[in-house]
């Protein structure tokens, strides 16, 4: 990472691994149709009404701030996107979930169910146009699938043997995790990340998911009912 030269207007632009998985295809499925804008970077406590040369100067700290290079992280840039909404809007969208943490062992599945606080003046809903969900180690589900709506999508597969990311579309989402351990080595555990952006409203919510390598069943002695950890 580093900073860009601020004196003159720049636009960096790197593809991110997924887009660059696709270019090196070469069969004509590299096609940038949408971008997004973020201000990761910028200190808007920095605005200054009461600076002493006039209202021209109020944003010159801000303004003089240096620019972060971009990076093809998602989990480190672009936090903080920048999202249109409509004129009169008092409250912020914000997505959230059924869930604020996804524990699954070997095998296991979960079900994450969106709603949109905010939208439209509404308190609870699901956007019309469904959630993004990004899994940002795509190897350690063997079933990722978005469910409800025209334009759900679903991978039942493994999808690389890379740590790359993978992006579906759906109203709520299913997750399997990985049911070998090859992945883990001497880790008991494995992390990433689930990301839920509206559609509609741009907002989104982070959700961190935990793999654990213990197995879990039940078992039951001498009508005593237990857990087991192998």
């Amino acid at each position: 990472m580093g900073y860009l030269d601020n004196t003159s207007i720049t636009v960096d632009a790197i593809l991110t691994k997924r887009g660059r998985e696709l270019l090196a295809r070469g069969d004509g499925s590299f096609n940038i149709t949408q971008f997004a804008l973020a201000d990761d970077e910028i200190d808007y406590t920095l605005f200054n009404e009461n600076h002493p040369n006039g209202s021209q100067y109020y944003g010159e700290a801000i303004e003089n701030m240096p620019l972060l290079e971009a990076i093809p992280d998602e989990n480190n840039i672009m936090i903080h996107k920048l999202v249109t909404l409509p004129r009169g809007t008092t409250k912020m969208p914000i997505v959230t979930a059924n869930v604020s943490k996804i524990q699954l062992s070997l095998g296991a599945s979960t079900s994450v169910n969106p709603n949109t606080l905010n939208f439209q003046g509404l308190a609870n809903v699901t956007e019309p146009g469904g959630y993004l969900a990004t899994i940002a180690d795509r190897r350690l589900l063997v079933a990722f699938e978005g469910v409800g709506g025209a334009t759900a999508t679903t991978t039942a597969r493994p999808f690389s043997n890379s740590a790359l990311s993978e992006t579906i579309r759906g109203g709520s989402f299913s997750l399997t995790a990985i049911n070998s351990t090859t992945l883990f080595g001497d880790n008991s555990k494995l992390l990433t990340t689930l990301t839920i952006e509206g559609v509609d409203s741009g907002a989104r919510v982070t959700i961190p998911v935990e793999i654990t390598k213990e197995v879990i069943a039940t078992s039951n002695t001498q009508g005593v009912t237990g857990v087991t950890l192998t």
